[in-house]
Protein backbone atom coordinates (compact mmCIF):
# COMPACT_ATOMS: atom_id res chain seq x y z
CA UNK A 1 0.00 0.00 0.00
CA UNK A 2 0.98 3.68 -0.83
CA UNK A 3 2.87 4.65 2.32
CA UNK A 4 1.70 8.09 1.75
CA UNK A 5 -1.77 7.49 1.69
CA UNK A 6 -3.72 8.37 5.07
CA UNK A 7 -6.24 6.03 4.08
CA UNK A 8 -4.03 3.18 4.84
CA UNK A 9 -4.20 4.03 8.89
CA UNK A 10 -8.08 2.51 8.22
CA UNK A 11 -6.51 -0.65 8.46
CA UNK A 12 -5.47 -0.47 12.05
CA UNK A 13 -9.35 0.08 12.87
CA UNK A 14 -11.08 -2.86 10.98
CA UNK A 15 -10.83 -5.26 14.06
CA UNK A 16 -12.80 -2.56 15.96
CA UNK A 17 -15.45 -2.00 13.19
CA UNK A 18 -16.11 -5.78 12.94
CA UNK A 19 -16.52 -6.03 16.48
CA UNK A 20 -18.83 -3.21 16.85
CA UNK A 21 -20.91 -4.32 13.60
CA UNK A 22 -21.11 -7.82 15.74
CA UNK A 23 -21.71 -6.66 19.18
CA UNK A 24 -25.18 -8.39 19.56
CA UNK A 25 -23.12 -11.80 19.01
CA UNK A 26 -21.23 -11.54 21.98
CA UNK A 27 -18.70 -14.35 21.63
CA UNK A 28 -18.12 -13.74 17.66
CA UNK A 29 -17.49 -9.98 18.41
CA UNK A 30 -15.09 -10.80 21.28
CA UNK A 31 -12.97 -13.41 19.29
CA UNK A 32 -12.92 -10.32 16.42
CA UNK A 33 -11.83 -7.84 18.22
CA UNK A 34 -9.26 -10.14 20.82
CA UNK A 35 -7.74 -11.44 17.41
CA UNK A 36 -7.91 -8.15 15.96
CA UNK A 37 -4.72 -6.95 18.20
CA UNK A 38 -2.49 -9.61 16.71
CA UNK A 39 -3.83 -8.22 13.43
CA UNK A 40 -2.62 -4.53 14.57
CA UNK A 41 0.68 -6.13 15.80
CA UNK A 42 1.33 -7.71 12.21
CA UNK A 43 0.08 -4.35 10.44
CA UNK A 44 2.96 -3.12 12.65
CA UNK A 45 5.75 -4.62 12.10
CA UNK A 46 4.65 -6.12 8.58
CA UNK A 47 5.77 -2.60 6.77
CA UNK A 48 2.47 -2.28 5.18
CA UNK A 49 1.62 1.30 6.95
CA UNK A 50 5.07 2.14 7.37
CA UNK A 51 8.40 1.07 7.19
CA UNK A 52 10.35 -0.08 9.94
CA UNK A 53 13.36 1.73 11.44
CA UNK A 54 16.45 0.38 9.30
CA UNK A 55 19.20 1.96 10.65
CA UNK A 56 20.17 -1.14 12.31
CA UNK A 57 18.82 -4.65 12.92
CA UNK A 58 15.25 -5.62 14.56
CA UNK A 59 16.79 -7.28 17.46
CA UNK A 60 19.18 -4.16 18.43
CA UNK A 61 16.79 -1.51 18.56
CA UNK A 62 13.67 -3.30 20.28
CA UNK A 63 13.33 -0.29 22.87
CA UNK A 64 11.79 1.85 20.63
CA UNK A 65 8.03 2.35 21.55
CA UNK A 66 7.02 0.63 18.07
CA UNK A 67 8.35 -2.76 19.67
CA UNK A 68 8.55 -3.35 23.61
CA UNK A 69 6.61 -0.85 24.50
CA UNK A 70 3.47 -1.38 22.01
CA UNK A 71 3.82 -5.83 22.97
CA UNK A 72 4.04 -4.84 26.73
CA UNK A 73 0.86 -2.16 27.17
CA UNK A 74 -0.98 -3.49 24.30
CA UNK A 75 -0.13 -6.89 24.82
CA UNK A 76 -1.37 -6.27 28.66
CA UNK A 77 -4.16 -4.24 27.97
CA UNK A 78 -5.75 -6.17 24.71
CA UNK A 79 -4.55 -10.09 25.24
CA UNK A 80 -4.65 -11.04 28.42
CA UNK A 81 -8.41 -10.89 28.64
CA UNK A 82 -8.36 -14.50 27.21
CA UNK A 83 -8.34 -15.74 31.07
CA UNK A 84 -11.38 -13.95 32.16
CA UNK A 85 -13.44 -14.56 29.14
CA UNK A 86 -12.41 -18.60 28.88
CA UNK A 87 -13.00 -18.59 33.01
CA UNK A 88 -16.36 -17.15 32.31
CA UNK A 89 -17.57 -19.64 29.46
CA UNK A 90 -16.82 -22.40 32.32
CA UNK A 91 -13.08 -23.64 31.83
CA UNK A 92 -9.62 -23.37 34.17
CA UNK A 93 -6.94 -23.61 32.08
CA UNK A 94 -8.14 -26.47 29.39
CA UNK A 95 -10.46 -27.87 32.01
CA UNK A 96 -14.40 -27.22 31.93
CA UNK A 97 -14.57 -26.85 35.61
CA UNK A 98 -18.46 -24.63 35.18
CA UNK A 99 -18.51 -20.80 36.65
CA UNK A 100 -16.55 -20.17 39.43
CA UNK A 101 -18.26 -17.25 40.11
CA UNK A 102 -21.82 -16.52 39.78
CA UNK A 103 -21.84 -14.01 37.06
CA UNK A 104 -24.51 -11.92 35.99
CA UNK A 105 -26.47 -12.66 32.36
CA UNK A 106 -24.64 -9.65 30.35
CA UNK A 107 -21.59 -10.50 31.26
CA UNK A 108 -20.58 -11.69 27.98
CA UNK A 109 -22.04 -8.43 26.74
CA UNK A 110 -19.48 -6.86 29.10
CA UNK A 111 -17.03 -8.48 28.09
CA UNK A 112 -17.28 -7.79 24.60
CA UNK A 113 -17.93 -4.19 24.85
CA UNK A 114 -14.83 -3.49 26.72
CA UNK A 115 -12.83 -6.07 24.51
CA UNK A 116 -14.39 -3.91 21.38
CA UNK A 117 -12.91 -0.76 23.06
CA UNK A 118 -9.55 -2.43 24.26
CA UNK A 119 -8.92 -3.01 20.02
CA UNK A 120 -10.01 0.42 19.87
CA UNK A 121 -7.62 1.77 22.11
CA UNK A 122 -4.84 -0.41 20.12
CA UNK A 123 -5.32 0.81 16.77
CA UNK A 124 -5.62 4.24 17.50
CA UNK A 125 -1.71 3.71 19.74
CA UNK A 126 -0.08 1.90 17.05
CA UNK A 127 -1.89 4.94 15.07
CA UNK A 128 -0.24 7.44 17.04
CA UNK A 129 3.18 5.92 16.91
CA UNK A 130 3.17 5.43 13.23
CA UNK A 131 1.97 8.92 12.88
CA UNK A 132 5.07 10.65 14.53
CA UNK A 133 7.57 7.72 13.21
CA UNK A 134 10.32 8.80 11.11
CA UNK A 135 13.79 7.49 11.14
CA UNK A 136 16.89 8.16 11.17
CA UNK A 137 16.75 10.99 13.62
CA UNK A 138 19.27 14.03 12.76
CA UNK A 139 22.33 13.57 15.79
CA UNK A 140 22.83 16.63 17.53
CA UNK A 141 25.23 15.17 19.23
CA UNK A 142 27.24 11.82 19.74
CA UNK A 143 28.37 10.14 22.70
CA UNK A 144 32.24 9.42 22.93
CA UNK A 145 33.56 7.39 25.63
CA UNK A 146 36.50 4.50 26.15
CA UNK A 147 34.14 2.01 27.51
CA UNK A 148 30.39 1.96 26.98
CA UNK A 149 30.16 -0.07 30.52
CA UNK A 150 32.29 2.15 32.52
CA UNK A 151 30.04 4.90 31.19
CA UNK A 152 26.97 2.83 32.38
CA UNK A 153 28.21 2.07 35.82
CA UNK A 154 29.00 5.19 36.32
CA UNK A 155 25.62 6.29 35.68
CA UNK A 156 23.60 3.88 38.04
CA UNK A 157 26.00 4.24 40.81
CA UNK A 158 25.55 7.77 41.09
CA UNK A 159 21.72 7.68 40.14
CA UNK A 160 20.83 4.81 42.95
CA UNK A 161 21.93 6.77 45.92
CA UNK A 162 20.61 10.15 44.83
CA UNK A 163 17.63 8.29 43.82
CA UNK A 164 17.05 6.99 47.79
CA UNK A 165 18.35 10.75 48.94
CA UNK A 166 16.09 12.71 47.14
CA UNK A 167 13.14 10.14 47.85
CA UNK A 168 13.56 11.72 51.39
CA UNK A 169 13.56 15.33 50.65
CA UNK A 170 9.96 16.87 49.83
CA UNK A 171 11.29 19.33 47.64
CA UNK A 172 13.29 16.25 45.06
CA UNK A 173 10.90 13.61 45.60
CA UNK A 174 9.73 14.24 42.35
CA UNK A 175 13.16 12.91 40.89
CA UNK A 176 13.59 9.37 43.07
CA UNK A 177 11.62 6.77 40.59
CA UNK A 178 13.07 8.73 38.13
CA UNK A 179 16.80 8.38 39.03
CA UNK A 180 15.81 5.00 40.50
CA UNK A 181 14.58 3.63 36.84
CA UNK A 182 17.09 5.23 35.28
CA UNK A 183 19.82 3.43 37.90
CA UNK A 184 18.10 0.51 37.45
CA UNK A 185 18.00 -0.12 33.15
CA UNK A 186 21.86 1.85 33.09
CA UNK A 187 23.13 -0.85 35.51
CA UNK A 188 21.35 -3.60 33.64
CA UNK A 189 23.07 -3.13 30.32
CA UNK A 190 26.23 -2.10 31.66
CA UNK A 191 26.14 -5.72 32.95
CA UNK A 192 25.47 -6.82 28.84
CA UNK A 193 28.18 -4.13 27.40
CA UNK A 194 30.82 -6.06 30.40
CA UNK A 195 30.37 -9.55 29.22
CA UNK A 196 30.56 -8.28 25.32
CA UNK A 197 34.15 -6.16 26.44
CA UNK A 198 35.44 -8.98 28.44
CA UNK A 199 35.81 -6.79 31.51
CA UNK A 200 35.80 -9.66 34.64
CA UNK A 201 35.75 -6.18 37.39
CA UNK A 202 32.83 -4.44 35.68
CA UNK A 203 30.80 -7.93 34.84
CA UNK A 204 30.92 -8.59 38.57
CA UNK A 205 29.93 -5.14 40.20
CA UNK A 206 27.36 -5.15 37.41
CA UNK A 207 26.47 -8.09 38.75
CA UNK A 208 26.26 -7.52 41.92
CA UNK A 209 24.31 -4.38 41.08
CA UNK A 210 21.63 -6.69 39.19
CA UNK A 211 21.00 -9.17 41.87
CA UNK A 212 21.00 -6.17 44.27
CA UNK A 213 17.93 -4.77 41.95
CA UNK A 214 16.45 -8.05 41.58
CA UNK A 215 16.37 -8.54 45.69
CA UNK A 216 14.82 -5.35 46.21
CA UNK A 217 12.18 -6.55 43.46
CA UNK A 218 11.37 -9.39 45.74
CA UNK A 219 10.66 -7.34 48.87
CA UNK A 220 8.20 -4.54 46.60
CA UNK A 221 5.54 -6.54 46.76
CA UNK A 222 4.79 -6.29 42.98
CA UNK A 223 5.42 -8.98 40.26
CA UNK A 224 6.13 -6.42 37.34
CA UNK A 225 9.46 -5.09 38.67
CA UNK A 226 11.07 -8.80 38.69
CA UNK A 227 9.76 -9.64 35.50
CA UNK A 228 10.96 -6.73 34.10
CA UNK A 229 14.13 -7.16 36.13
CA UNK A 230 14.44 -10.59 33.65
CA UNK A 231 13.07 -9.20 29.98
CA UNK A 232 15.52 -6.29 30.03
CA UNK A 233 18.30 -8.52 30.97
CA UNK A 234 17.25 -10.65 28.44
CA UNK A 235 16.36 -7.91 25.82
CA UNK A 236 19.85 -6.44 26.23
CA UNK A 237 21.68 -9.55 26.20
CA UNK A 238 19.74 -10.64 22.80
CA UNK A 239 22.18 -8.38 20.16
CA UNK A 240 25.38 -10.22 22.07
CA UNK A 241 24.16 -13.89 21.64
CA UNK A 242 21.50 -13.29 19.55
CA UNK A 243 18.37 -15.62 18.86
CA UNK A 244 19.59 -18.45 21.12
CA UNK A 245 19.34 -16.72 24.36
CA UNK A 246 14.99 -16.56 23.41
CA UNK A 247 14.56 -20.28 24.49
CA UNK A 248 16.20 -19.32 28.02
CA UNK A 249 14.19 -16.26 29.09
CA UNK A 250 11.09 -17.67 27.90
CA UNK A 251 11.39 -20.48 29.88
CA UNK A 252 12.36 -18.11 33.08
CA UNK A 253 9.66 -15.58 32.19
CA UNK A 254 6.89 -18.61 31.94
CA UNK A 255 8.07 -20.11 35.50
CA UNK A 256 8.05 -16.18 36.70
CA UNK A 257 4.50 -16.03 35.96
CA UNK A 258 3.67 -19.18 37.24
CA UNK A 259 5.35 -19.27 41.02
CA UNK A 260 4.89 -15.44 41.36
CA UNK A 261 1.31 -15.01 42.11
CA UNK A 262 1.73 -17.42 45.29
CA UNK A 263 5.08 -15.57 46.06
CA UNK A 264 3.16 -11.85 45.55
CA UNK A 265 0.11 -13.43 47.47
CA UNK A 266 2.32 -14.37 50.38
CA UNK A 267 4.35 -11.87 50.55
CA UNK A 268 1.32 -9.23 51.10
CA UNK A 269 -0.24 -11.35 53.72
CA UNK A 270 2.73 -11.61 55.82
CA UNK A 271 4.10 -7.69 55.33
CA UNK A 272 0.88 -7.05 57.30
CA UNK A 273 2.04 -8.87 60.27
CA UNK A 274 4.97 -6.63 61.10
CA UNK A 275 7.87 -8.97 59.89
CA UNK A 276 10.91 -7.62 58.89
CA UNK A 277 10.96 -7.30 54.87
CA UNK A 278 13.81 -9.71 54.72
CA UNK A 279 11.77 -12.57 56.43
CA UNK A 280 8.87 -11.86 54.88
CA UNK A 281 10.80 -12.54 51.58
CA UNK A 282 12.19 -15.87 52.84
CA UNK A 283 8.97 -17.08 54.13
CA UNK A 284 7.32 -16.34 50.98
CA UNK A 285 9.76 -18.08 48.91
CA UNK A 286 9.46 -20.92 50.99
CA UNK A 287 6.01 -20.87 50.69
CA UNK A 288 6.46 -21.51 46.88
CA UNK A 289 8.74 -24.53 46.92
CA UNK A 290 5.99 -25.84 49.91
CA UNK A 291 3.02 -25.78 47.93
CA UNK A 292 2.28 -28.48 45.55
CA UNK A 293 1.03 -28.47 41.92
CA UNK A 294 -2.56 -27.60 42.29
CA UNK A 295 -2.50 -24.84 44.73
CA UNK A 296 -0.02 -23.20 42.65
CA UNK A 297 -2.08 -23.70 39.46
CA UNK A 298 -5.45 -22.31 41.87
CA UNK A 299 -3.16 -19.13 42.52
CA UNK A 300 -1.68 -18.93 39.47
CA UNK A 301 -5.04 -18.94 37.65
CA UNK A 302 -6.44 -16.89 39.99
CA UNK A 303 -3.65 -13.87 38.99
CA UNK A 304 -4.49 -14.94 35.69
CA UNK A 305 -8.37 -13.81 35.66
CA UNK A 306 -8.21 -10.79 38.16
CA UNK A 307 -4.61 -9.30 38.28
CA UNK A 308 -3.54 -9.85 35.14
CA UNK A 309 -5.95 -9.06 33.32
CA UNK A 310 -7.86 -6.10 34.11
CA UNK A 311 -11.11 -6.60 32.37
CA UNK A 312 -12.72 -7.32 35.11
CA UNK A 313 -12.93 -3.97 36.63
CA UNK A 314 -12.92 -1.94 33.34
CA UNK A 315 -16.84 -3.72 33.15
CA UNK A 316 -17.32 -2.62 36.38
CA UNK A 317 -16.36 1.23 34.73
CA UNK A 318 -18.34 0.78 31.59
CA UNK A 319 -21.34 -0.44 33.60
CA UNK A 320 -21.61 2.44 35.91
CA UNK A 321 -20.51 5.35 33.29
CA UNK A 322 -22.28 7.18 32.16
CA UNK A 323 -25.44 4.97 33.71
CA UNK A 324 -24.67 6.02 37.07
CA UNK A 325 -21.64 8.37 36.52
CA UNK A 326 -21.43 11.34 33.81
CA UNK A 327 -18.28 11.60 31.59
CA UNK A 328 -15.64 13.74 33.54
CA UNK A 329 -15.03 15.62 30.61
CA UNK A 330 -11.84 17.57 31.10
CA UNK A 331 -11.80 17.38 34.91
CA UNK A 332 -9.30 14.38 35.31
CA UNK A 333 -7.10 15.90 32.28
CA UNK A 334 -7.07 19.05 34.76
CA UNK A 335 -6.45 17.05 37.44
CA UNK A 336 -3.35 15.71 36.05
CA UNK A 337 -2.02 19.36 35.24
CA UNK A 338 -2.85 19.72 39.00
CA UNK A 339 -0.27 16.29 39.56
CA UNK A 340 2.59 18.13 38.28
CA UNK A 341 3.53 21.16 41.06
CA UNK A 342 5.53 19.94 43.35
CA UNK A 343 3.78 19.81 47.12
CA UNK A 344 6.91 22.41 47.88
CA UNK A 345 5.36 25.25 46.20
CA UNK A 346 1.64 24.31 47.11
CA UNK A 347 1.57 22.61 50.43
CA UNK A 348 -2.22 22.96 50.67
CA UNK A 349 -2.22 20.22 46.76
CA UNK A 350 -4.80 17.75 47.26
CA UNK A 351 -3.29 14.23 47.41
CA UNK A 352 -3.11 12.42 44.29
CA UNK A 353 -4.12 9.69 45.28
CA UNK A 354 -7.18 10.57 47.05
CA UNK A 355 -8.32 12.29 43.87
CA UNK A 356 -7.37 8.95 41.90
CA UNK A 357 -9.54 6.78 44.23
CA UNK A 358 -13.06 9.25 44.14
CA UNK A 359 -14.20 7.86 41.00
CA UNK A 360 -12.98 3.96 42.04
CA UNK A 361 -15.26 4.62 44.74
CA UNK A 362 -17.52 6.41 42.54
CA UNK A 363 -17.73 3.11 40.20
CA UNK A 364 -17.97 1.01 43.33
CA UNK A 365 -15.07 -0.56 41.84
CA UNK A 366 -13.89 -1.31 45.57
CA UNK A 367 -15.94 0.26 49.01
CA UNK A 368 -14.32 2.64 50.62
CA UNK A 369 -13.14 0.64 53.24
CA UNK A 370 -10.97 -1.24 51.66
CA UNK A 371 -7.76 -0.47 52.11
CA UNK A 372 -6.69 -2.01 48.32
CA UNK A 373 -5.45 0.81 45.89
CA UNK A 374 -7.40 0.08 42.46
CA UNK A 375 -6.03 2.88 40.43
CA UNK A 376 -8.11 2.76 37.14
CA UNK A 377 -6.34 2.35 33.95
CA UNK A 378 -5.11 5.01 31.34
CA UNK A 379 -7.45 3.70 28.44
CA UNK A 380 -10.07 3.55 31.82
CA UNK A 381 -9.60 7.01 32.26
CA UNK A 382 -9.97 7.75 28.85
CA UNK A 383 -13.13 6.28 29.11
CA UNK A 384 -14.31 8.20 31.79
CA UNK A 385 -13.60 11.30 29.98
CA UNK A 386 -15.69 11.24 26.80
CA UNK A 387 -16.29 7.53 25.72
CA UNK A 388 -14.99 5.75 22.81
CA UNK A 389 -13.68 9.69 21.51
CA UNK A 390 -11.92 9.61 24.67
CA UNK A 391 -10.37 6.03 24.46
CA UNK A 392 -9.16 7.16 20.62
CA UNK A 393 -8.15 10.32 21.45
CA UNK A 394 -6.29 9.20 24.67
CA UNK A 395 -4.71 6.42 22.94
CA UNK A 396 -3.40 8.26 19.91
CA UNK A 397 -1.43 10.75 21.88
CA UNK A 398 -0.13 8.09 24.02
CA UNK A 399 1.70 6.68 21.31
CA UNK A 400 2.00 10.08 19.55
CA UNK A 401 3.95 11.71 22.41
CA UNK A 402 5.68 8.49 23.70
CA UNK A 403 7.70 8.03 19.87
CA UNK A 404 7.96 12.14 20.18
CA UNK A 405 10.18 11.19 23.30
CA UNK A 406 11.59 8.74 22.17
CA UNK A 407 12.63 10.43 19.33
CA UNK A 408 14.10 13.73 21.08
CA UNK A 409 16.16 11.54 23.37
CA UNK A 410 17.91 9.42 20.00
CA UNK A 411 18.19 13.76 18.85
CA UNK A 412 20.45 14.80 22.42
CA UNK A 413 22.40 11.51 23.32
CA UNK A 414 23.47 10.45 19.85
CA UNK A 415 21.40 8.02 19.12
CA UNK A 416 19.20 5.04 20.06
CA UNK A 417 21.64 3.44 22.12
CA UNK A 418 22.05 6.43 25.15
CA UNK A 419 18.94 8.21 23.65
CA UNK A 420 16.09 4.95 23.48
CA UNK A 421 17.54 1.97 25.35
CA UNK A 422 19.03 4.18 28.53
CA UNK A 423 17.52 7.22 28.76
CA UNK A 424 14.21 6.52 26.99
CA UNK A 425 13.61 3.38 28.72
CA UNK A 426 15.12 4.34 31.91
CA UNK A 427 13.12 7.65 32.75
CA UNK A 428 9.59 6.63 30.85
CA UNK A 429 8.92 3.16 32.12
CA UNK A 430 5.55 4.25 33.26
CA UNK A 431 4.87 4.24 29.11
CA UNK A 432 5.42 0.12 29.30
CA UNK A 433 2.23 -0.26 31.28
CA UNK A 434 0.29 2.76 31.91
CA UNK A 435 -1.41 4.21 34.60
CA UNK A 436 -4.15 6.71 35.70
CA UNK A 437 -3.83 10.24 33.95
CA UNK A 438 -2.61 11.74 37.26
CA UNK A 439 0.05 10.05 38.18
CA UNK A 440 1.43 9.33 34.03
CA UNK A 441 1.28 12.81 33.49
CA UNK A 442 3.44 12.97 36.50
CA UNK A 443 5.83 10.84 35.94
CA UNK A 444 6.50 11.88 32.41
CA UNK A 445 6.52 15.25 32.61
CA UNK A 446 9.39 14.87 35.75
CA UNK A 447 10.93 12.80 33.39
CA UNK A 448 11.02 15.06 30.61
CA UNK A 449 12.58 17.46 33.27
CA UNK A 450 15.21 14.84 34.78
CA UNK A 451 15.78 13.91 30.84
CA UNK A 452 17.38 17.44 30.08
CA UNK A 453 19.11 17.60 33.20
CA UNK A 454 20.97 14.69 32.33
CA UNK A 455 22.25 16.15 28.74
CA UNK A 456 23.22 19.22 30.01
CA UNK A 457 25.33 17.30 33.12
CA UNK A 458 26.63 14.99 30.12
CA UNK A 459 27.32 17.65 27.64
CA UNK A 460 29.36 19.83 30.37
CA UNK A 461 31.49 16.85 31.33
CA UNK A 462 32.54 16.15 28.02
CA UNK A 463 30.73 13.02 27.76
CA UNK A 464 28.04 14.36 24.39
CA UNK A 465 30.00 16.09 21.60
CA UNK A 466 28.82 18.38 19.08
CA UNK A 467 28.16 16.69 15.91
CA UNK A 468 29.69 19.04 12.74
Amino acid sequence: MNSTNPLRYLLLYVPFLLAWATLKEYHASYIIAWLGSFFIFYLSYSGLLKKLPDDMKIIEQLMRPIFLMQVIFAGYMCCTSIFYYVNAIGYQYLDYTGNSVMFKDDIYSSIAKCQMFYVLGHAALVHGIIAKMDYPIEKKHTVYTSSMSNLLLGISVVCLPLGYIFGKVGALSQFSVQLTGLSFVAGTIALAFAIKEQKKTNFWFAGALFVSNLMNALVSGFKEPIIICVLLLGVFLLPIYGKKVIPVFSILLVMLFFILPTFIGNFRKLAGQGLALNEVRDQSIDAVFNSDQEALQDDNWTFLIYRFSEIDMFIKYVNTTPSFVPYYKIKLVEDAAISIIPRFFWPGKPIIEDMVMQRVYNAGVVDRQSIVSAKPAYIVDCYLSYGMIGIWIGLFLYGYIAQWISMKAEQLFGGYFMGTAVMFAGLYQIFWRGNSFEFLVNAVFWSFVTMYIFYMVLKAKGVLERVG
